[in-house]
């Protein structure tokens, strides 16, 4: 069963051919053969997944109708908060908060069937690319424990590698699900700003972050997108126009579509691109023309400052979210201070890492009278003018291709420097800015054999060709021409 699609396992739960208890305690066999050497997970919730998968048994016997995930196992991302479940953004300051309510995700997977086998693994609140920025320690890539699964989902990410669990979630703020998917060789999907709501998400930067899917193949992707999206009134920046079915979508191929390789991303414009990593994302654009596809070069000559303007916002907006630790409400406070300033600096220095504390202290000086302006205030318009340049290029074609991350997986302290570290996202900063779907499907290898990853991007709301696109791309990959 661990082999087999999240579709193919709840229509054998859904029919009484499997029970919901096999399939929870196969995988809960997998996590304990592996977890101990990949710590995909913060927490193993077994009691709950087996309590829950009892009922949907019961539910089954009862002649009742299932949800479209019935009894699949699925991991969630522990900025995800979950009700009587520990939810610590793999932060010391917030180690043990039990939240007293689920996000609108957990409580649409629950409707739909889904059980959750634990919480997993991250940068500390969703800032790095390696999850080696994680207070309880990293995860490591089920495929060569060497090295890192990428970051920040990057437990999410492994657990799906790993076969813990066929769906996971993770949250995207630039490209904290396509960069691990691409990393540990599976499917990861940011939706469009909107689709999905963020209401139960711990916020790191608000005007970026997305929840979106982790699986092992694009069909189960967009199985778990549709599950999960829709509007919420409970955030306000959720969109409340009707998705268009994505699924029905996923066979019609790829002909008389207009594919665009952007050059900046894929054409070595920007340094730190592998050759390896490039010739893959060429033969996917190969594989689609092939396929019918008009495939053409094209530039979105902004994107080369994407990388700039994120760590100008997405710190600024860290540095306003993450004012609330103060150790007074929730999370982590030092006793023994002389007064209310001195806990609360020092609940915050031991609670923090020094990725959060190095990327508060940026966006605070970013916002700070006298600087707003020059920092703050021009990254705002680079982001326009990268929304701009996107609006253009989609004019000529219908969804653009590049490569997700510069790198396939690499060692385990290879980028120390932070500035080296935040290149990884280079790629994939771009779609987060503009607020526009993209995904990763797996294409080949390259150095060390290890997976590639090439990205789609649609423009906003067109999650539907961007699938099908992804879908053509993984028919060819199965097909050899990914070599």
């Amino acid at each position: 069963m661990s082999g087999h699609s999240a579709r193919a396992l709840a229509a054998s739960v859904a029919s009484g051919a499997v029970s919901a208890a096999e399939v929870v305690e196969e995988y809960l066999g997998r996590i304990d053969e592996r977890e101990h050497e990949v710590h995909a997970f913060n927490l193993v919730t077994a009691d709950a997944a087996r309590a829950a998968a009892e009922q949907i048994d019961r539910r089954v016997a009862a002649g009742e109708t299932i949800g479209p995930l019935a009894g699949v196992p699925i991991a969630l991302k522990d900025n995800l908060c979950t009700r009587g479940v520990a939810t610590t953004c793999s932060s010391k300051i917030l180690e043990g908060w039990i939240p007293p309510y689920d996000a609108t995700v957990v409580e649409r997977l629950a409707a739909a069937g889904a059980i959750m086998v634990g919480k997993t693994n991250l940068d500390e609140f969703a800032m790095g690319s390696s999850t080696e920025n994680s207070a309880f320690g990293p995860t490591r890539n089920p495929l060569d424990l060497d090295r890192v699964p990428g970051g920040s989902s990057g437990g999410s990410a492994a657990a799906v590698a790993a076969g813990f669990a066929p769906l996971s979630l993770g949250s995207d703020t630039g490209g904290s699900i396509r960069q691990p998917a691409a990393l540990c060789g599976v499917v990861g999907m940011k939706p469009s700003y909107g689709t999905v709501s963020r209401y139960g998400l711990i916020a790191f930067a608000s005007s970026l972050d997305q929840i979106g899917p982790f699986s092992r193949d694009v069909a189960d992707s967009a199985l778990l997108f549709e599950t999960i999206a829709g509007h919420d009134g409970r955030d306000s920046t959720s969109i409340p126009a009707p998705l268009e079915p994505i699924t029905p979508r996923l066979d019609r191929g790829v002909d008389g579509l207009r594919v665009g390789v952007v050059s900046e991303l894929a054409g070595g414009t920007l340094e730190g691109f592998q050759p390896e990593v490039l010739a893959q994302t060429r033969r996917a654009a190969e594989a689609l023309a092939a396929a019918g596809a008009v495939v053409a070069d094209v530039s979105v000559p902004s994107t080369i400052y994407g990388l700039s303007a994120y760590y100008v916002i997405a710190p600024a907006e860290a540095s306003s979210n993450l004012a609330r630790y103060d150790g007074v409400r929730y999370g982590h406070r030092e006793p023994g201070r002389a007064n209310t300033a001195a806990m609360m600096t020092a609940s915050r220095t031991r609670g923090f890492g020094a990725e959060v504390k190095r990327r508060i202290m940026l966006g605070t000086y970013g916002l700070s009278a006298g600087y707003h302006d020059a920092f703050y205030g021009k990254a705002q318009r680079v982001r326009t003018l990268i929304i701009r340049d996107f609006e253009r290029a989609y004019r000529d074609f219908d969804v653009l291709l590049s490569p997700t991350s510069p790198c396939v997986a690499f060692p385990f302290g290879a980028k120390a420097d932070p500035l080296t570290m935040y290149l990884n996202d280079v790629a994939t900063i771009p779609s987060n800015l503009a607020g526009h779907p993209a995904i990763s499907v797996p294409f080949g290898t390259g150095e060390d054999g290890m997976p590639v990853g090439v990205q789609v991007m649609a423009p906003m709301l067109g999650e539907p060709v961007m699938y099908q696109v992804a879908a053509e791309l993984e028919r060819a990959s199965t097909d050899g021409t990914g070599a």
